[in-house]
């Protein structure tokens, strides 16, 4: 488990892909390593919906970019998961304003979002003969979340593991980097095209946005997702002038 590592040609991966810049260079990042690659996605009821309707895009334009992943592409896989929004009060599934909440964390925090994501994951993938999980989790470009540490993703790996008696890897390719590598990880693996195809089709808006665009994408440009997409985009290419 980890971010990087040598290429399995021979397994196969599910990635969870969201349509946000993360999980889609996490998906770019898989199609590089594995010899079939398959994405799932959630609809819990987020305010932001519209990412599942980038996803079709992406993987299309992935496709474009590189003949190799185009043919390890596999298929794609969505989860209704409406009860989580039901029983949750937050930012992300209500129409309320962002803020701080007494615990300290942000109110666009979905308690258990991560862990029952990974759980369905892994149910699919036990499924579909799959070893490899791709979640773009990490602790360095986050709000905090206590489903994103590492500690989290290592301890769910084993329960995983012991309640399904599989050997699952959880990768996270994310969890050491900020928004401003994982703009230079995107260039590294696709190249301008693939810098270009996340900036035009991939979603991080918490509010849903997409009639702002920016030189980073589209989106309000004032939420903490909008935010942390700007800075790190801005780092990147101020490091590479």
């Amino acid at each position: 488990m980890a971010g990087g590592g040598a290429a399995d040609g021979n397994a196969g991966a599910l990635v969870l892909f969201s349509g946000g810049q993360d999980s889609s260079t996490c998906l770019a990042w898989a199609l590089d390593r594995f010899g079939s690659v398959e994405t799932l996605g959630f609809d819990y009821g987020q305010r932001h919906h519209v990412e599942l309707e980038c996803r079709a895009a992406i993987r299309d334009g992935l496709a474009r970019i590189d003949p190799a992943w185009a043919g390890r592409l596999g298929p794609d896989h969505t989860i209704g998961l409406k009860a989580l929004g039901e029983i949750s009060d937050t930012a992300l599934t209500d129409d309320v304003a962002i803020a701080m909440t007494e615990g300290g964390l942000p109110n666009t925090f979905v308690p258990g979002r991560n862990l029952i994501f990974l759980t369905f994951a892994a149910a699919l993938a036990y499924r579909r003969g799959l070893k490899h999980i791709v979640t773009g989790v990490c602790e360095t470009d986050y709000s905090g979340y206590p489903d994103c540490r590492d500690d989290t993703i290592k301890a769910l790996q084993v329960a995983l593991n012991l309640g399904m008696d599989k050997r699952f890897v959880l990768h996270t390719p994310l969890m050491w980097i900020d928004k401003a590598e994982t703009w230079a990880l995107t260039e590294r693996l696709g190249g301008a095209p693939l810098v270009a195809l996340i900036r035009e089709q991939s979603h991080s808006c918490y509010l849903g946005d997409r009639s702002h665009h920016h030189d980073w994408g589209f989106g309000c440009g004032t939420c903490p997702a909008c935010q942390l997409r700007a800075d790190g985009y801005r780092r990147f290419v101020a490091a590479a002038a």
